[in-house]
């Protein structure tokens, strides 16, 4: 078997050693010894409910011990009633339960012998209790009058203690207690003095023997109370003669002690037990007691009284409860006195106790015996159970000693000591072995150890031997002793190996050897690699209701993994392994997980791994951060009229200091049960100056900050009135509004709630026209605006406004200037002129109306334009405006986005806030002709293996006479090569197809056809088409044309398509893109890019999607496409305008017309940019 070793320190060792010292005396049982008592009983009780009662008397010896017993100092024969069972080799008997057991009652003791000696045990008190009753007696009346002193007995039969008494009526109700009714110690009822209520007749005693478990009744007594006493006894009305009652006052007569124990009285009590000491008095009033020590003070200022004062009670006497005690019971009539004389004696206790042990021959023996007690106790000596005859024993015997010189084998004896006082006796018992015998190693042979490294390893070695025996470690072949500090070697012959190391591993050999002979045993030891720990995080800081995920990085040897475990605690205590709380703290071997962490989560959690030789312990401290407590405590304190101190006492920052506190301010007047933030004082200061305006009601909160967050603010202050002060200053963002010409409405941001400062607040208006020498208009209101009529139009004003309340004004106010109400401006400006710049391009000048004509503010210029006729087909047009808005001091402006060969007229008009003012007189132009638009479509109509048949549109605006089109060719593939443009021209402006030949079978094309005028070609339509492959076009076209399955199968195709286009058109209106225009973008017209002469961009196909070298939509911003042209010198539509850096973000608008793009109020599109 391995034993395993792992204690480590000097604590350790000096267990050890104590350990041997006991064992020293320990004879192992297979050498002759004396007997010894290893078990007995004490007092015992038989219980008439018991079915048997065990007195218990057990011994160990050699040879096995038999057993005698005496009962009260008589031989007791256990064979001599049949009721007793004993069993082998023990003394201990049963006396079982047949009933009447009385005779079984007094004290025994047990006597354990061998041929060596005899063993005497303590005295055994069995007690047979009778069960307790009552006698059976006739309890005459008593008849009394009102004020005397009564006693009703008790007398309650002996049983058991504890004895409880109680006094109750025959309802089992608890007979009131006072001052003047009391119960004595002894269970009698006093009455100081009697009243009429005493009266009745179930006064009932009843004791309880709890141990027993037994309640006895006495039988009920009879208490009359009169308050008038008869003259003679006669039973005639007539002849009762009656005396009025008078009141018996008398002082105070103690009946606890009685008067006949005289003025003083003697009490012992035991030392460590409880003081009682009783005075109960009569006497009418009824008395008061008291108590005094009359020798030294009471143990404690107010001595512990009982039962209304009568009882005076001293728990754990010591001896300076000695002394003289005195009651006082006193009235207004008198008083009576009664001293007790304290004595305090105690049941013997041992100062020295004779010592028995193991001796060699020839060796000397002194046992002592000493005790102490009150009175003092008496000693006797036994030996083997029996008074010592000091003629035939051979030592020397005196009261307190017995010595033994050369002892030899025959001098092996039991002695006993016995103390005895009259509080009691106590016994000790030495056994004297005298033994000669050769070592006896009890440690097994080849007992294997282990222990880690830096522990320490305890090789046993126990030895019993008489001589004692020279013990001695050696290690592995050396013979020689072990004696490196490295070493230590107990008594009791166990080797430490302290602070072991892995050379330390090995066999060793314990020797022992005396005179009569030697022995050796020899034990193993293995060294263990130590279990070491690191939990990880080490110190984490975690926010409050965040989560902790603690790990426990453990390594231990090999050999101990089956022994293995691994615990947590938290602050010292035990977390159980099984989830807790609901499973917000969770525990997985090496890991602890604690979820939505609380505050009372913090502390210093252990991670515990054990093995069966070593301990580690590594640990991790846990902070929870928080946002701070509420501050607490709010007092105000240095109250001014504009200021007052506000301090309070910090709550808990939760390991976050606080960085600054927010002080917070509610008004009941204008804004109840609303918080403003006031003030901020940093760090953590707990005071601070706060700045008050007037006639507010304040109170105040507190809310404090750290890193963490804020906390919930504390609670309301007491509440803070300031006085009613003036105005400290004057409304702000003074303006003048006006919606009609000849008016002038003056408004401004009215002071807020907290700047009034006084009730009455009303606002004084000044007023008068600038540069005029005249006296100030004034006027007060309460609203913030004043509207003022018939002045004149668009005239500078000096205005002021002024703050007042009914305890006075505010500041001077500062002049702010305003304009009276505008009008339209009354002219219209001169000199127009247009100039063309291109097909769609038109820059317009103008002069600028008279500053006195405007009558208002000069918002800018409108121009206004219309397309008249058409110059490819002379069809005149129904007018369409349109207009663009030049904002601020212009005089030219671009119109963008005309259509080429038309007809237009133009005007210009200035315009304020209140609106436009006339037009100019109209201006003709027109523009010359530009390039077409696209085709409206281009189609395949036959394919052939080397050929094709192209049909197109016209293009939906011509903006000019059409000279041909350009169609074009290429060969396109699905890897994003494309080959060389082809062109072909088609002169006959009137041609709308085309067979082109020359082409390779079973190749793909992109076709290009583009209409083109004087000033050039549009944008192409486009089209892609496979031709067939040689020889099969014949065959195929009229083998399958004509097939069920084919004109099914087209069918099909034509429905798939119908859906497509009506999937693109729904995506088309939501602003989606075709697939179409990714083609586009893939194959690029080869001539799109050097059209730029007189484009600038292109129209967008949807109000949203502007198409690519367009500007955006109306809303949008526009970017140029390297214009040469100034942005500046475009206008801006009814809905748009130029920004300040001249950014163009406006367009045209007019009335609908055909052919228009359909709007709420005005059309919009988009231009070009570029001529």
């Amino acid at each position: 078997m391995e034993m395993l070793l792992s204690t480590k320190g000097i604590t350790i060792c000096l267990f050890f050693f104590v350990l041997s010292l006991a064992a020293a005396i320990e004879i192992p049982l297979s050498v002759s010894q004396l007997p010894t008592i290893t078990e007995q009983s004490h007092t015992q009780v038989a219980y008439p409910f018991d079915e048997d009662f065990t007195i218990k008397c057990e011994a160990r010896g050699n040879p096995q011990p038999t057993f005698n017993w005496t009962k009260d100092g008589k031989p007791f024969d256990l064979s001599s009633d049949p009721r007793i069972v004993t069993s082998n080799n023990s003394g201990t008997f049963v006396i079982q339960n047949r009933g009447i057991i009385n005779n079984f009652q007094g004290k025994y003791r047990c006597f354990a012998s061998n041929l060596l000696g005899t063993a005497m045990s303590e005295e055994i008190e069995l007690i047979v209790p009778s069960v307790p009753k009552f006698p059976k007696e006739k309890i005459e009346p008593l008849d009394v009058e009102h004020g005397d002193s009564v006693i009703l007995h008790c007398n309650p039969p002996k049983g058991i203690p504890p004895l409880h008494i109680y006094w109750m009526n025959i309802d089992l109700q608890h007979i009131p207690q006072d001052e003047r009714v009391s119960m004595s110690l002894k269970g009698d009822l006093y009455f100081a003095n009697v009243e009429e209520s005493d009266s009745r007749s179930d006064y009932c005693c009843f004791a309880a023997f709890p141990r027993l478990r037994t309640i006895v009744q006495k039988m009920p007594m009879t208490l009359k109370v009169s308050r008038l006493k008869h003259a003679n006894d006669s039973g005639s009305p007539n002849a009762a003669v009656t005396k009025a009652n008078f009141i018996k006052e008398r002082k105070p007569k103690l009946l606890i002690p009685p008067e006949s124990a005289g003025s003083s009285s003697s009490v012992t009590v035991i030392k460590g037990g409880v003081l009682l000491l009783e005075c109960i008095a009569e006497g009418l009033p009824t008395p008061h007691l008291s108590w005094v020590k009359v020798t030294g003070n009471m143990p404690k200022d107010e001595p512990e009284t009982e039962n209304f004062g009568k009882i005076l009670k001293i728990d754990q006497v010591t001896a300076a409860d000695e002394g003289t005690y005195q009651c006082t019971a006193s009235n207004a009539v008198g008083r009576a006195r009664h001293e007790f004389h304290v004595h305090v004696e105690e049941p013997p206790q041992w100062l020295k106790k004779p010592e028995g042990g193991v001796y060699s021959m020839g060796a000397n023996l002194v046992l002592l015996c000493e005790a102490i007690g009150n009175p003092e106790p008496s000693i006797q000596w036994k030996l083997n159970g029996m008074p010592i005859d000091g003629r035939t024993f051979r030592g020397r015997v005196s009261t307190r000693e017995i010595s033994l010189t050369n002892l030899q084998l025959q001098d092996s004896a039991v002695f006993q000591c016995e103390a005895t006082n009259k509080h009691g006796t106590i016994l000790a018992s030495a056994n004297i072995n005298v033994l000669n015998i050769a070592p006896l190693i009890l440690t097994p042979d080849g007992e294997n150890y282990a222990t880690v490294v830096g522990y320490s390893a305890f090789l046993h070695c126990d030895i019993f031997a008489s001589p004692a025996a020279d013990v001695r470690w050696t290690k592995d072949d050396s013979i020689e002793p072990l004696s490196a500090f490295h070493y230590e070697l107990y008594k009791n012959g166990t080797l430490e190996i302290r602070d072991t190391k892995k050379e330390d591993s090995g066999s060793y050999a314990c020797w022992a050897a005396n005179s009569v002979g030697k022995r050796a045993i020899t034990a193993n030891l293995d060294i263990r690699d130590a279990t070491k720990l690191v939990v990880t995080p080490k110190n984490p800081r975690v926010l409050k209701s965040h989560s902790i995920l603690l790990k426990c990085q453990a390594e231990y040897d090999s050999h101990l993994k089956h022994s293995f475990k691994l615990s947590w605690r938290k602050d010292g205590g035990e977390l159980p392994a099984n989830s807790t709380e609901g499973g917000r703290i969770i525990l997985d071997r090496d890991t602890l997980f604690i979820s939505s962490v609380l505050l009372e989560d913090q502390g210093i959690y252990k991670c515990v791994a054990s093995t069966a030789l070593d301990t580690a312990e590594a640990e991790a401290q846990l902070i929870v951060l928080d946002v701070p407590d509420p501050p607490e405590d709010l007092q105000l304190s240095e109250n001014q009229n504009r200021s007052v101190r506000l301090s309070w006492k910090a709550g808990a920052s939760h390991n976050s200091p606080v960085n600054e506190s927010i002080i917070e301010f509610e008004e009941n007047h204008w804004e109840p049960e609303t918080w403003q933030e006031l003030i901020r004082v940093p760090g953590n200061d707990t005071t601070a100056l706060l700045p008050l305006a007037p006639y507010v009601n304040y109170q105040f909160r507190v809310v404090s900050v750290n890193a963490v967050g804020r906390s919930q603010p504390s609670k309301p202050s007491l509440r803070y009135a300031t006085p009613p002060a003036a105005p400290d200053k004057n409304p702000e963002n003074i303006r003048v509004e006006a919606s009609e010409p000849n008016e002038m409405v003056m408004k401004w941001e009215p002071l807020k709630p907290m700047e009034r400062n006084g009730p009455g607040l009303e606002y004084k208006v000044s007023w008068r026209q600038r540069g005029v020498e005249t006296d100030w208009n004034e006027e007060l209101v309460k609203k913030h605006s004043l509207s003022v009529r018939n002045v004149p139009t668009f005239v500078p004003y000096e205005i002021k406004v002024q703050a007042v309340n009914n305890l006075g004004s505010g500041p001077e106010p500062n002049i702010t200037i305003g304009y009276s109400g505008e009008d339209v401006p009354d002219a219209a400006p001169a000199g127009v002129s247009v100039e063309v710049l291109n097909s769609t391009l038109v820059e317009v000048f103008w002069v600028g109306i008279p500053r006195d004509r405007v009558r208002g503010h000069l918002r800018g210029y409108k121009v206004n334009w219309w397309k008249t006729r058409s110059m490819l087909d002379g069809k005149r047009h129904h007018p369409e405006k349109h207009f663009l808005t030049f904002v601020g001091e212009r005089n030219y402006g671009m119109i963008p986005g005309l259509e080429p060969f038309s007809e237009f007229r133009l005007t210009v008009s200035a315009f304020t806030s209140r609106g436009d003012g006339p037009e100019s007189s109209p201006v003709v132009f027109k523009t010359p002709e530009g390039v077409p638009e696209q085709p409206r479509f281009l189609r395949i109509l036959n394919f052939d293996k080397d050929s094709v048949t192209l049909s197109w549109g016209l293009p939906k605006k011509a903006n000019g006479h059409l000279t041909g089109y350009i169609l074009q060719y290429q060969i396109i593939n699905e890897t994003h090569e494309v080959g060389a443009v082809s062109n072909v021209s088609v002169a006959n402006h009137s041609a709308l197809s085309w067979h082109l030949a020359g082409l390779s079978p079973s190749t793909k094309y992109k076709f290009y056809i583009k209409a083109c005028t004087a000033k050039g070609c549009g944008k192409a339509a486009t089209e892609e088409g496979l031709t067939l492959a040689q020889g099969t076009y014949a065959g195929i076209y009229e083998g399958i044309s004509t097939q069920g399955w084919f004109i099914g199968l087209m069918c099909a195709i034509a429905l798939l398509t119908l859906l497509l286009l009506t999937v693109c058109f729904v995506r088309r209106n939501k602003g989606g893109k075709y697939s179409v225009k990714e083609k586009e973008d893939l194959h690029p017209d080869p001539e799109a890019q050097s059209i730029k002469d007189e484009i600038f961009g292109e129209y967008s196909d949807s109000d949203e999607k502007p198409l690519k070298g367009s500007l955006q939509s109306l809303n949008g911003d526009i970017k140029a496409t390297g214009s040469a042209d100034s942005l500046v010198d475009y206008g801006e539509g009814e809905h748009g305008m130029f920004n300040e850096d001249g950014s163009f973000i406006g367009a045209y608008s007019g009335s609908k017309e055909k052919g228009s793009v359909e709007s709420t109020g005005s059309s919009t599109a988009t231009f070009p940019l570029h001529a």
